[in-house]
């Protein structure tokens, strides 16, 4: 059985995840600041608090792992539009040496649409707006995009659309090209459910698909 750790397992696209991993058959370990209060029971299930930013807790959380999804988020506060927000790459580079000790070297991170290069598919009418409410955020995950990209890891990029919490819809555009790159709204379930699809499959190493419905 392939085991998992999930960082940001306990909400959101991470606890999605940690779901769709489960429901594949994969052994699971969900790492979050309150993991212990996650609304999950299974048998392949396992909950670990710590800080995505403290290297000693990451190494508890993937010491077992073959493979590393990294789905962290930030509050939709004033904060997002005043910053400044850097938890993306500050836990990135915090973890990229972590998961090289351990010899992992499979991770999914999600990131968004309108980050690294795929800003420039973003539609002239809406980048002032986006870049006013998540452009803090945005600049810090392209930082974190690059950290990845640098390491040897084979790595799956994924930047999902607008995120709903409507239930899974199974057709969701795959957008692999930045020819096809385009935004629209996606659940969060179904980022999930191709996250779990894709952990084991090579055709998506190195690779940066955008996720719409």
């Amino acid at each position: 059985m392939k085991k998992v750790t999930v960082i940001g397992g306990g909400r959101g696209i991470g606890l999605e995840t940690v779901k769709a991993l489960l429901e594949r058959g994969f052994a699971v370990t969900a790492f979050s600041r309150s993991a212990t209060a996650i609304p999950l029971e299974h048998e392949n299930l396992k909950l670990r608090s710590g800080d995505a930013l403290n290297a000693s807790d990451i190494s508890d959380a993937v010491a077992e792992a073959d493979a590393v999804v990294q789905a962290l988020g930030v509050p939709l506060d004033l904060k997002l539009i005043t910053g400044p927000i850097n938890l993306f790459s500050r836990a990135t580079a915090v973890m990229l040496p972590v998961l090289e000790a351990h010899a992992i070297k499979r991770l999914v991170a999600v990131t968004g649409f309108g980050a690294g290069d795929s800003a420039s598919a973003i539609h002239p009418l809406q980048r002032i707006p986006f870049q006013v409410v998540f452009g803090k955020a945005y600049d810090d995950k392209t930082v974190q995009e690059e950290l990845i990209k640098s390491s040897d890891l084979d790595w799956t990029i994924v930047r999902p659309g607008v995120l709903t919490n409507k239930k899974i819809c199974k057709n969701y555009r795959v957008r692999m090209t930045p020819s096809e790159w385009r935004n629209g709204i996606i659940s969060r379930s179904a980022v999930a459910d191709y996250i779990a699809s894709s952990i084991e499959d090579p055709v998506s190493f190195r690779t940066e698909p955008v996720l719409t419905n």
